[in-house]
């Protein structure tokens, strides 16, 4: 049975002050919290129904598992329909940006990407094509956050997530930098001739000037139909697509 401090101490960590100050994140579903165990993260703590118990065989004896009823999962859950298991995972210590190992390959820039589903499709997306990380500004939605762990689907656990100030990271790299804008060179046409960073904008901004103005070059996802705008995770997807499908 949960405590009143238990369960407060989960509820607060719905809140990005307190994942921050405590280092600690949630991850609700049995297949996200799985990827989770057998990644390098560290799980602290699992909380799941009777029935779930048996997923959760063989566990190392550092994580502390709860069997709970399903309202009192109901009560901790940051979903509406509560999954069958929340487990409170460590947030990794931060590590230098290695400029080096953004070499001869193409990595995903996000400016001010503010949807955390949109956040956590485009790591989910980048994990699929093979990517190994992901560079975004410090103005983009908080990688922990539930919903973007959520939209993730366990792709966060093999992701890495940086946040930057992104002039100054592109200005260091001194890498071709492909912007995806509106006007632009087709994406089915565009030569990608050096591996570089391929900059992704806000949802309704776009890119910022900061970052427009180091641009080396411009490309678009040409439009067919009448939509007014691509959404930017989607967009992330066809580029990504695009660049595999070239074997780049």
């Amino acid at each position: 049975m949960l405590s009143k401090s238990q369960i407060s101490f989960v509820n607060a960590l719905h809140l990005k002050k307190n994942r921050k100050d405590q280092g600690l994140f949630l991850v609700e579903g049995i297949k996200s919290i799985s990827e989770f165990i057998n990644s390098k993260y560290q799980v602290d703590s699992i909380y799941c129904s009777g029935s779930s118990l048996k997923k959760f065989n063989d566990l190392s004896p550092s994580i502390k598992l709860h069997e709970i009823s399903e309202p009192e999962l109901k009560k901790i859950s940051t979903l509406n329909t509560p999954q069958d298991a929340l487990a409170i995972i460590r947030i990794p210590e931060k590590t230098p940006i290695r400029s080096e190992s953004f070499l001869d390959k193409y990595t995903l820039i996000l400016d001010g990407i503010q949807d955390p589903g949109n956040l956590g499709t485009i790591i989910r997306t980048a994990d699929w094509f093979g990517f190994s990380q992901i560079v975004c500004s410090e103005d983009t939605v908080e990688a922990f956050n539930p919903k973007v762990v959520q939209a993730s689907m366990g792709s966060l656990s093999r992701m890495a997530v940086h946040y930057v100030n992104l002039p100054s990271f592109i200005q260091e790299l001194q890498l071709p930098v492909y912007g995806a804008l509106l006007e632009g060179e087709s994406v089915y046409t565009a030569k990608f001739d050096r591996p570089g960073l391929i900059v992704l904008g806000n949802e309704g901004k776009g890119i910022s000037n900061g970052v427009i103005e180091l641009i080396t070059d411009t490309i678009t996802i040409p439009k067919f139909g009448n939509a007014e705008s691509l959404n930017v995770a989607v967009s992330a997807s066809i580029i990504c697509s695009e660049i595999k499908r070239r074997g780049l």
